[in-house]
């Protein structure tokens, strides 16, 4: 089939290398977010998906909006069968929608109707869910509502962050996302409608969204911490200054050694650094304080010179 690929950040990379490696389908250009600037230096940078789409000489295009009347027209020029999108980042309309004759299809990381929205992973840490996956569905006007073609699933480990689970589900949906453009091809592949039951959002998340409450159950805490690593990353304040935190570990009740500490209060230990929360104290892991590499918790700590009773905020 003929492809018009749409996607942005790093996770769609793998859906296009597999369409582009399957010497089947053809991909006869892309969209993505325009460039922008990115990192310490704020250069101007092409999207991931941009940047692999030059290294093939593919046409790349990146509409300020996907309803703009030029990029509408160079699409019906294209004319693709159909248009695989994974994170793309943009509202679609009507007008683009028809214009493949197969419609979008979306590889989405959750397992539909669970957690509809732009941040599906970090809200399946947060539940505590034990299973999670990736689904391909037609786009349609309502919020991730269309029809299913196929779902992978996948097991949440217990240290999963929202990094590590992302780059599996992105691998694993590359592959779904090429045996969906396969099967709509040999007409052998019809979507499902989703169930009305057991739908739930998940909406993107800000940076307030990361802020650590140490009066939430350590577990909570955990799971919050994990589902906000790597980006935007989960944080605390300290003597006034943010603190960002990675992923922490629940010691067991023999670990702790009948440690108590008040919800926020700081314990340091010489291999550790505990704080409390509203049921255990959690151990921290790597720390990065305003303006700092991050780093051990331990070093910090001892660089820190911390006050018995201190907190974090």
């Amino acid at each position: 089939m003929r492809l018009v690929f749409a996607g942005t950040p790093e996770p769609a990379v793998p859906s296009l290398r597999a369409l582009l490696a399957s010497g089947r389908h053809e991909v006869v250009a892309v969209v993505t977010r325009p460039d922008a600037p990115a990192g310490r230096g704020r250069q101007v940078l092409r999207s991931p998906v941009g940047a692999l789409a030059d290294e093939h000489g593919i046409e790349v295009l990146t509409p300020a909006k996907a309803g703009d009347p030029a990029f509408l027209a160079r699409l019906a020029e294209l004319a693709p069968d159909a248009c695989p999108v994974v994170a793309y980042g943009a509202l679609l309309p009507q007008a683009a929608l028809d214009i493949p004759r197969f419609g979008w299809v979306n590889l989405h990381f959750s397992l539909l109707p669970a957690w509809r929205g732009a941040a599906p992973v970090q809200a399946a840490l947060r539940a505590g869910d034990e299973f999670t996956g990736a689904s391909t569905f037609r786009i349609v006007r309502e919020l991730d509502a269309g029809p299913v073609f196929g779902v992978v699933t996948e097991r949440v480990a217990d240290d999963d962050t929202a990094g590590s689970l992302l780059d599996r589900l992105a691998t694993s949906g590359a592959d779904l996302m090429l045996s969906t453009m396969d099967g709509i091809e040999d007409g052998v592949l019809q979507p499902a409608e989703q169930p009305a039951d057991g739908v739930s959002y998940a909406p993107k998340v800000t940076v307030e969204d990361a802020r650590v409450s140490f009066a939430a159950p350590a577990t909570a805490l955990d799971r919050l911490i994990r589902a906000m690593s790597p980006e935007p990353g989960a944080w605390a304040e300290f003597r006034g200054e943010r603190l960002k935190l990675g992923p922490v570990s629940v010691p067991s009740e023999s670990e702790l050694d009948s440690v108590e500490l008040e919800p926020g209060e700081l314990l340091v230990q010489r291999k550790r650094v505990l704080v409390g929360t509203a049921t255990n104290p959690v151990r921290l892991g790597d720390v990065q304080a305003q303006g700092k590499k991050r780093m051990a918790a331990t070093d910090w700590a001892r660089g820190t010179r911390i006050d018995q009773g201190e907190r974090l905020s």
